[in-house]
């Protein structure tokens, strides 16, 4: 809770942060390294967590999602990770936001003819609601 966040691609300031997302070329769980960008990487849900159905590849969202969402949503809950109510929100949350935004950020349509996922809104809709107005006196895009 206390994290700095520092943005930044010089890779000498990525060697000093604890973690690195969406940065740095690199996936390493045991250094928390979640970047996605690697022609290597193929991860998905499912790779990670056999016990999911998900198929979609993971951006840096998904993987942070997959590797600590049912920690926190715990901690948010006040019950044990495994516990049902826990593992259903987790599955709903990946299913119905988190995936779509995997999908979207790797460049994955929704499908021909049936969905592959649900598509409630896009990223980049998203993003843009927090950027500034064309009109708004401060046009600082940090803000957002």
């Amino acid at each position: 809770q206390e994290a700095e966040v520092v943005r930044t691609r010089d890779p000498q300031r990525l060697a000093q942060c604890e973690v690195v997302v969406d940065v740095g070329g690199e996936y390493d769980p045991e250094r928390h390294r979640y970047d996605h960008h690697q022609r290597s990487f193929t991860q998905s849900m499912r790779s990670l967590r056999p016990d999911k159905p998900w198929t979609t590849k993971l951006s840096s969202a998904g993987l942070i999602y997959c590797h600590f969402g049912s920690q926190i949503l715990a901690g948010l809950l006040g019950q044990p990770e495994d516990s049902p109510v826990v593992t259903a929100l987790y599955d709903k949350l990946y299913e119905n936001f988190v995936e779509e935004i995997d999908a979207m950020d790797n460049g994955i349509a929704p499908g021909e003819g049936e969905p592959r996922y649900a598509l409630t809104t896009t990223l980049s809709a998203r993003v843009g609601h927090l950027n500034p107005r064309w009109n708004d006196p401060d046009q600082d895009t940090e803000v957002g």
